[in-house]
């Protein structure tokens, strides 16, 4: 039987670096056959050199990691590094997909190494269906208060369940007991009010300017005074945020 062969996909060398030299430590019969650093690269890669196995990252430059899962689909066995918070990573539990939390521990890959090898005398899993559903029907719900500032989101758009990294969300807009929020890919839709939402962002990073509207600092290219009152402009977008009279103190300094 020839070894088994895989395609390490990761933007940064450091994890990178250390999943290499675990898997060498744990399986030394497997030959890592290429890395790539972006999801467009490892994609080519993948389709190209045909892996058993795609360790990939799904933070990744271009094509994320779910997005090249979905490409791949049947071709391989695919384990998903991660830096999601436990809450999210229950979704993976469920699917027959494996999953590395960052910051890489030796017993987790060990772990992952055992199923693998197991996993490897069947076909790759089907994992599109899964994908699109993302997650079990508990994860719908509004994730419990973190210790830290919230750095990761449940939402749907649509029929689909999405985690989505709070830092892209350029704004958060009520909509009644739900909120949206805004990125570059879209808008999503969390089942949560503003306000419980609000108590988990970072303060220093999230402002609230109007009852409806809180807007992450980041995204921010400059504040306009109107005849009609001040008004938030967004970087790369032509969305106008109005603030409130009440919240206009905030931006005095600036």
């Amino acid at each position: 039987m020839k070894p088994a062969t895989a395609l390490l996909i990761e933007d940064e060398a450091l994890p990178r670096q250390r999943l290499r030299e675990g898997l060498a430590a744990l399986w030394p019969e497997l030959q890592i056959v290429a890395e790539a650093e972006d999801g467009e690269q490892g994609l080519a890669l993948a389709l190209d050199l045909r892996p058993d196995i795609v360790f990939v990252d799904i933070r990744l430059p271009g094509l994320d990691g779910l997005s090249l899962a979905r490409r791949i689909r049947g071709l391989a066995q695919i384990v998903f590094v991660t830096a999601y918070d436990a809450h999210a990573v229950t979704a993976f539990e469920q699917g027959a997909i494996d999953y590395l939390l960052k910051p890489l521990s030796d017993e987790r890959l060990r772990d992952t190494v055992q199923r693998l090898q197991q996993r490897l005398q069947w076909p790759p899993a089907e994992v599109t269906r899964w994908l699109q559903q993302w997650a079990p029907p508990q994860m719908a719900a509004p994730p419990a208060p973190a210790a830290g500032p919230l750095r990761w989101l449940q939402a749907s758009q649509g029929e689909r369940l999405h985690l989505i990294m709070v830092a892209d969300v350029s704004h958060f807009r009520s909509d009644n007991k739900y909120t949206c929020a805004v990125t570059r890919e879209g808008e999503f839709l969390l089942r949560l009010s503003l306000r419980e939402l609000l108590a988990q962002l970072d303060a220093e990073q999230f402002w609230q300017i109007h009852r409806a509207v809180v807007v992450n600092l980041a995204h921010v290219a400059r504040v306009e005074r109107q005849l009609t009152g001040m008004e938030v402009l967004l970087k790369g977008s032509d969305t106008r945020l109005p603030v409130s009279q009440s919240f206009q103190s905030r931006f005095k300094p600036m």
